[in-house]
């Protein structure tokens, strides 16, 4: 991702590192994807810092076949691609990377900042719905750190959107902090009630708060929605298990919640992800009201889009 030169600097928020980062190893995993249910290979290698240059590296997934590489696409706002359920980028070329939005948010959240994520199919793997077993991995394998002071983006005005009226109303805001703040309201399940979370984000924040939620959803809806798939031709939750979701049958989950409010925590967890698209973490306050992967990126767009509304800044300590 591109960076003006000149970067103003300011006062490092607490809990983050001084300088960038990347992987001390490489960190291979395995899994399925939620929505092919194919079977996929992961591996993240650190980046170079000396190939680096004047340009961010950030994260950069390469697709494999074969052990034969089929293109490259980054973690960039402009190739998301709206996909049910997820979050999608797609290269010019038409080559995809699918469910990237529990990577991305455990990278930034471990600050990796740049790496080159290596896979052999599609889809990200889900493996037990959750970013645990990313930081866990992520933390086993270590940080280096790199010459580049941390980066932020920093917001400078509020910024907002929303969709819908009534009690299906969503609304989503950003506006000026200090630090990366979250404000996060969800209501979608009924007999679930109304669930907040509110916090700073951190490093140690979210691996401790909102990394082991779970992807979730109502079996009678996921049933229909995969037999229309295979109809039409769409992946969608064809590796949905017991196992890598929260499965909720009526008003009870099977196996029980992870907390009593998993349900908004893995709300923020998508969101982060969704936001990492913007290459660094945020300096300013998230309100959303019933979020979505396609509202979330409706606010990083009015963001990125609205002159004067943010700015890029190096923090040092």
């Amino acid at each position: 991702m591109s960076v003006d030169a000149g970067v103003l600097g300011v006062k490092l928020p607490v809990g983050w590192q001084a300088s960038e980062g990347t992987l001390a190893r490489p960190l291979e995993l395995s899994g399925h994807g939620l929505h092919t249910g194919r079977r996929v290979n992961v591996r993240i290698l650190p980046a170079d810092s000396a190939r680096l240059g004047g340009e961010r590296h950030g994260i950069v997934f390469r697709r494999l076949k074969g052990g034969r590489e089929l293109g490259t696409v980054a973690a960039h706002p402009s190739l998301r691609r709206g996909q049910p359920l997820c979050t999608m980028l797609r290269a010019s070329d038409g080559l995809g990377v699918r469910t990237v939005e529990h990577l991305l948010a455990s990278l930034l959240a471990c600050e990796i900042d740049h790496a080159i994520v290596e896979l052999d199919a599609e889809e990200i793997p889900i493996l037990d719905g959750s970013a645990q077993p990313w930081i866990d991995a992520i933390r086993a394998c270590g940080r280096t750190s790199m010459p580049q002071p941390k980066l932020f983006l920093r917001v400078l005005k509020s910024v907002s959107v929303a969709d819908g009226e009534g009690e299906a109303r969503r609304e989503m805001r950003v506006e000026p902090a200090d630090n990366y703040a979250l404000s996060v309201h969800n209501n979608d399940l009924k007999g679930f009630g109304d669930m907040e979370w509110h916090g700073v984000l951190t490093p140690r924040a979210f691996a401790d708060e909102i990394a082991s939620s779970r992807s979730y959803g109502q079996i009678k809806w996921a049933v229909p929605a995969i037999v229309v798939g295979y109809l039409r031709g769409w992946p969608i939750l064809r590796g949905a298990r017991l196992s890598c979701t929260a499965a909720i049958v009526g008003k009870r989950v099977v196996g029980g919640l992870r907390q009593p409010d998993e349900f908004v925590r893995h709300r923020v967890l998508d969101l982060v992800g969704d936001l990492a698209l913007l290459g660094a973490p945020l300096l300013g306050h998230v309100s959303a009201r019933r979020p979505t992967h396609e509202m979330n990126y409706r606010l990083l767009a009015a963001l990125l889009g609205s002159p004067g509304a943010y700015e890029w800044v190096e923090a040092h300590a």
